[in-house]
């Protein structure tokens, strides 16, 4: 099993109070993040792949760059600590590959509602042209929550921590259609076993992906 204490800890004192730097600060710059991320957009959002240029430029500065610099700067770590590494590969692929194709019926249903259609449907054929930057978007995403909070968690409070950074995950996906949202505090847990278990955030990387592609791709394909 992976070893959740690896690191020597190191101590913020606030207003009498003792926290832990690591958690402390992964905490609140996860919040700030996304909260910023919610209210200012990089671009025009006229169109959906507007949209998704727009969420892999964000995805991009706030949820890998930032998180980077604060690993590097602030904790004076490795970002291979933050599962910015292949780790445990051979669990890693299996486990891909075995959690896609559990998921994929769930993700035809789903594809299938009015409101995941009217949420994520473009033009016809536009869909081709959605995936890389959903593909960049996501590693920020998934570097942010399975890498940056989920390690920076883990010295301080075990596993537990895989269910702890699910939730600003789900938080972050408040305004999406409902079936998503709910699914979600679920969904970031797997993906943080996943990354627990691996030692590395690729693999939940890699599903997330594969679950979102085929969303995109269902929805503007799929008949009505």
């Amino acid at each position: 099993m992976p070893n959740d204490s690896d690191r020597r800890p190191r101590t913020l004192r606030l207003a009498g109070l003792e926290l832990d730097l690591r958690a402390t600060v992964a905490l609140v710059a996860t919040t700030l993040l996304v909260t910023i991320d919610r209210y200012h957009d990089f671009g025009p959002l006229a169109n959906p792949l507007e949209v998704m240029r727009n969420m892999a430029l964000e995805g991009v500065v706030y949820y890998l760059l930032v998180p980077l610099l604060l690993v590097l700067v602030v904790f004076r770590d490795s970002p291979r600590d933050y599962g910015m590494r292949l780790g445990d590969w051979r669990l890693g692929l299996k486990l891909t590959l075995l959690i896609v194709a559990v998921l994929v019926p769930l993700v035809a249903f789903a594809a299938r509602t009015a409101a995941m259609r009217a949420y994520y449907a473009g033009e016809p054929g536009e869909w081709p042209c959605l995936i890389p930057p959903i593909a960049v978007a996501l590693l920020g995403w998934e570097f942010l929550f399975r890498g940056f909070l989920l390690f920076a968690l883990l010295p301080l409070i075990g596993p537990t921590a895989v269910i702890v950074q699910a939730v600003p995950f789900a938080l972050a996906h408040l305004g999406k259609p409902e079936i998503e949202t709910l699914t979600t505090i679920v969904g970031g847990s797997l993906f943080g076993w996943v990354a627990w278990r691996t030692r590395s955030f690729l693999y939940p990387y890699l599903i997330h992906v594969a679950i979102y592609g085929l969303t995109i791709v269902l929805v503007s394909t799929l008949p009505a």
